[in-house]
């Protein structure tokens, strides 16, 4: 090999490598700019890492009041969830800053905690009115099925007799049509209307609309019985990562469009709002996975994290991420330097390339899992998927390697990609079936095995390229790695992979079509199933997964015997 194949093949590759990444990550429209970038209320949950009301740590008062020094200049009007909890100084912070509050109190399942946060609530919202402009009573209770209607009633009544501001609860919107007296009992009706939770999740071009056309079923609901009150978006929002439900994507640019399209909607028809939320809440990741910890305006580490004017960067830090999967892959390349010479150039093009893919798949997961793990055990999971992303980069290209020069097979090198792959497919098996039978908070795991999955592409090309032809021993792993023959072992892995596929459309079309407003909407089986499968298959990162499991399934099917060690 000349050195002028080398460099052009180094070259070629960077060229190639950043102008995908920035096609990718150009600044995008997201929509009209904020009107004076400012909103008309926030959810306010100022809980910062290590706090959790589940673990019961609570925020500090020093805590409420930076956070309301941060948004102060985001939003009008806060609203809150709970008086107990830490939150007892929000009033006095909120008036310092001067934003108004919407206070609510939490109701659980649990009469003497209800019981205290009522009378907590009630003093509170009489001891500031100047600040406190409205009040909720409970928030989804019923959704919940904490408690029945008619106590609910009761502790609605119970508030709006001891306070002066008007007094509504929240919940979905699916619950006033549900229990329509609760219009009768609130002085606002407060509905909350996430498109991306929707038993028939809405993509984001059609949100804004939806919104509005729920806006108007409350309106004539409360009509058709005689009512005149006003209506409060309590929450609307859509997270900026997670799972995907149906035609539903997380993304930056997605809940940028949809909170500037929203404000439009509500602006033009003088809606009242709330935004979920101010910012992101990690312990919300114990129930909801990633997908819950990211609806918020600004990060766990209160930056933002996205511009409420202007264009709108899915990933702003794309420059960095190019630059380390640069510098990994010019590592990875200077281990082999002195053994390309013996690659003709198609050979050296198809390692560096494979060798690249490797350093962008690490610098991609080592990122996303770590921005995403919420807790310490979860930071261990990063390290290990990290570190075993990184072993078998390096024993795949020791095979790509020796399949492109014509080396003859390693045992000691097979037996260590078996072993790796063996805990790639046994880890592919718990979360595949993780999300058949639990999925619905669970995201597609496509980067932890992006590696494992390019990887046997990869081995397939290498050698197509040394023996130039096509045929179906090339697909079995003891060709791929040059080991030993299958074992029954390896056959039991790839059934209960393959099959793992049908599991996961079942399980997700199963949860669309046993949610409640889906069968309102579609009660028949045979009605529902085709518009249930409609969402399951639209979902591209379920199809991404179920590709990632189908290669990896491939080389442990009992294909013809023999093979072709290389």
């Amino acid at each position: 090999m000349r050195p002028t194949n080398l460099l052009f093949c180094l070259v070629f590759i960077v060229v190639v490598h950043g102008a995908i990444a920035w096609s990718l990550n150009r600044p995008q429209d997201a929509g009209v700019d904020v009107p004076s970038g400012k909103l008309r209320s926030l959810s306010f949950a100022p809980y910062r890492e290590g706090f959790s009301p589940i673990e019961e740590k609570f925020p500090l008062p020093e805590h409420i009041d930076a956070d309301l020094g941060l948004i102060a200049d985001k939003t009008h009007t806060i609203r809150t969830y709970s008086i107990l909890g830490g939150m007892q100084p929000t009033p006095e912070f909120a008036r310092k800053h001067g934003v108004e509050m919407i206070q609510g109190g939490w109701l659980g399942d649990g009469h003497d905690s209800n019981k205290k946060e009522i009378a907590a609530l009630i003093e509170s919202v009489n001891a500031n009115p100047d600040v406190v402009k409205r009040v909720l009573v409970g928030n989804e209770v019923l959704l919940r099925k904490d408690m029945d209607v008619d106590k609910l009633i009761g502790y609605i009544r119970q508030v709006k007799q001891a306070v002066k501001q008007p007094v509504s609860y929240a919940d979905v919107w699916s619950i006033y049509l549900k229990y329509p007296q609760l219009m009768q009992e609130v002085d606002f009706i407060t509905v909350h209307i996430l498109p991306y939770w929707e038993d028939e999740p809405v993509a984001i071009e059609d949100a804004a609309g939806h919104v509005e056309k729920i806006v108007k079923q409350i309106e004539e609901k409360a009509r058709s019985m005689g009512l005149n009150k006003p209506i409060l978006i309590g929450e609307s929002g859509w997270p900026a990562a997670g799972r995907q439900r149906g035609q539903a994507v997380p993304s930056v640019v997605n809940e940028t469009r949809f909170i500037r399209s929203l404000i439009e909607v509500v602006n033009r028809h003088g809606l009242d709002y709330n935004i979920v939320e101010a910012f992101n809440q990690p312990w919300k990741s114990h129930n909801e996975g990633v997908v819950g910890a990211n609806w918020g305006l600004l990060t766990i580490d209160r930056e933002p994290v996205f511009p409420l004017t202007g264009p709108v960067y899915e990933n702003p830090d794309w420059l960095l991420h190019f630059a380390w999967a640069t510098g990994l892959w010019l590592l990875l390349v200077s281990v082999y330097f002195k053994k390309l010479s013996e690659l003709s150039l198609p050979r050296l093009l198809v390692f560096l390339a494979l060798a690249q893919v490797f350093g962008v798949c690490l610098v991609t997961l080592a990122d996303f899992l770590w921005f995403t793990s919420y807790s310490i055990w979860q930071q261990a999971y990063t390290i290990l998927l990290v570190v075993a992303n990184s072993l078998l980069s390096g024993l795949l290209l020791q095979r790509c390697y020796a399949i492109l020069a014509n080396q003859t097979a390693l045992p000691a090198l097979a037996n260590r990609l078996r072993s790796a792959y063996l805990f790639f497919v046994l880890l592919a098996l718990f979360k595949t079936y993780s999300l058949a039978f639990n999925g619905r908070y669970l995201s597609f795991p496509v980067e932890q095995f992006a590696i494992p999955a390019f990887g046997i592409c990869g081995l397939m090309v290498c050698l197509y390229l040394a023996q130039h032809r096509l045929h179906w021993q090339m697909l079995r792993f003891d060709s791929l790695s040059g080991g030993d023959s299958q074992t029954p072992r390896d056959r039991l892995l790839a059934y209960f992979l393959s099959f793992g596929t049908v599991a996961v459309v079942i399980g997700e079309t199963h949860e669309f079509m046993a949610a409640y407003d889906f069968i309102q909407a579609h009660p028949g089986f045979s009605e529902g199933l085709p518009v249930a499968l409609g969402y399951t298959f639209y979902n591209q990162q379920l199809m991404a997964w179920l590709l990632c499991i189908l290669v990896l399934s491939i080389p442990f099917w009992p294909l013809r015997s023999g093979k072709a060690k290389i």
